[in-house]
This record gives structure tokens, sequence and C-alpha cells, in this order.
């Protein structure tokens, strides 16, 4: 009985995180949140792909290569989401929503670094607005 248990728990863990990488701790204002993280074209490209479902204060950090308009879709995936995209310092500069398996693009409005990707209503539930900044992305300094 365990050894037919451990494959399936380990199906079931596996699209929730990148099981090399230790979640990053984020905050913005007041609130906190758990995100995994996102560099390489392929993780990117995956993103939350083909997830039905995402713990309340946990997301996904994109990080792109070049400071430029980003965009996102939401191919092959149901979750309902919103994304904040922000510039190289972590300040947030457009927040949108994303629609489940909606194909078309959708753009930043100016230059971004990065973008998180929280469940949809997230940040108007916590209050967070363009021009906050997030802290503890990798590679930004901790503002003091």
């Amino acid at each position: 009985m365990r050894i037919l248990l451990l494959p399936l728990v380990a199906l079931v863990l596996m699209p929730m995180a990148n099981a090399s990488e230790p979640l990053l701790e984020l905050r913005v204002g007041d609130a906190r949140l758990e995100a995994e993280y996102a560099r390489t074209p392929n993780e990117r490209e995956r993103g939350l792909m083909e997830r039905t479902e995402m713990p309340a204060d946990h997301g996904m950090l994109f990080r792109f290569d070049e400071l430029r308009r980003h965009c996102l879709w939401m191919e092959n995936t149901p979750l309902p989401l919103s994304a904040a995209f922000m510039d190289e310092q972590g300040r947030i500069v457009d927040i949108i929503d994303l629609q489940p398996l909606d194909t078309s693009i959708r753009c930043s409005q100016g230059p971004a670094r990065y973008a998180l990707e929280m469940n949809q209503g997230w940040f108007e539930a916590k209050g967070v607005e363009v021009g906050e900044r997030v802290l503890g992305i990798p590679d930004i300094p901790s503002e003091r």
C-alpha cells in the first residue's frame, strides 16, 4: 500500500512548487506571501499552467531577462489570476486581472523586470496599489 501511495503523493505535490527551489518570502505593504520563482524561459513559459488551485497567500514571481513591456497569457491555466508587473527596484508599475484559459495576450503598461501572479483579487483585497514596492525579491537590495 505504501509503495502505491508514494508515487501518488509525488504527483499531487509536484505541480505545487519546484521542489529544488525553496519558496521566496515576499512582502508588499503589510501583506506577506510565498512565491515560486520562475527565472528561466522554460519556467516562465510553464508558469501556473494546469493548476486548479493555489493557497491564498501563494503565488509565482517571474523574472524577465530584459527591462521592457512584458506580456502574459492564460493558455492551459484554469485559475483566475491577478498579476502585478514590477520594475527593476520591485516597484509595481501595473496590476491586471487574467481570466482562466484566456489565450489573449495581456501586456504591462510600462517597462517591467518582474511579474507576480496571485489568485485573482489578492492585490485589491490586500490594498496593494501601483507604486508600492515588493520586498524580498532576490537580486534587489532591501529597503532599510
